[in-house]
């Protein structure tokens, strides 16, 4: 959605041809991976079928223009007016390592947990020793991303000190857990209402 509406937010403010959109997106956003062209054309291509965007003119060399529609500024204006929904899923990747190495059998989650310290530490000083760097002329979106950077590896850093010491105060908890002997029930699985007892729903 970000490459999506990012695209579509540049848009609004003039027509660009592809690889211009690339550009412009990689350097708004200070991409530390640089924006594949073709992932470029294919999010136009989406963009063009649901009428957000509609194809200009073509240069003397052969090149697309690209321009948004009303629908597509609407869109924008939407999409900058609203909060972004950020759902706690838990199934961000580092979240399910860890929560499957305090789980299974044979594993060390304490090393694991020191591994990914030490990694959270890295990230978090790199970013610190670029901002102590001499700033760019146009450093504000540099400083946004960095920020962010710098901000997700300390939450992440408290987040594994605390799993850490918890495992240190109580090594039990992390011995591990045989996978369930409980052959599953076909079917769909009943809803909660459906599967409580006389004694319990009464």
């Amino acid at each position: 959605m970000s490459v999506r509406m990012g695209l579509l937010a540049i848009l609004d403010e003039g027509a660009c041809y592809g690889h211009q959109l690339r550009s412009e997106f990689d350097r708004r956003t200070v991409a530390t991976t640089p924006l594949n062209v073709g992932q470029v054309y294919s999010t136009l291509d989406r963009l063009e079928r649901d009428g957000l965007v509609a194809r200009g003119e073509t240069d003397a060399d052969g090149l697309q223009l690209w321009r948004i529609t009303p629908l597509g500024s609407a869109a924008v204006s939407d999409w900058l007016g609203s909060p972004v929904a950020r759902v706690a899923t838990g199934r961000d990747e580092l979240v399910v390592k860890v929560a499957l190495a305090v789980t299974l059998p044979g594993v060390d989650a304490l090393a694991l947990l020191e591994t990914e310290l030490t990694a959270a530490e890295e990230r978090s000083s790199v970013v610190g020793h670029s901002e102590a760097g001499q700033p760019a002329p146009d450093s504000l979106p540099g400083d946004v991303i960095a920020a962010a950077v710098r901000e997700a590896a300390e939450a992440d850093i408290r987040w594994l000190t605390v799993i850490r010491n918890r495992v240190l105060a109580s090594p039990e908890l992390a011995a591990g857990l045989p996978n369930s002997a409980v052959r599953p029930r076909r079917g769909r699985p009943a809803r909660s209402d459906e599967s409580e007892s006389p004694a319990l729903s009464g």
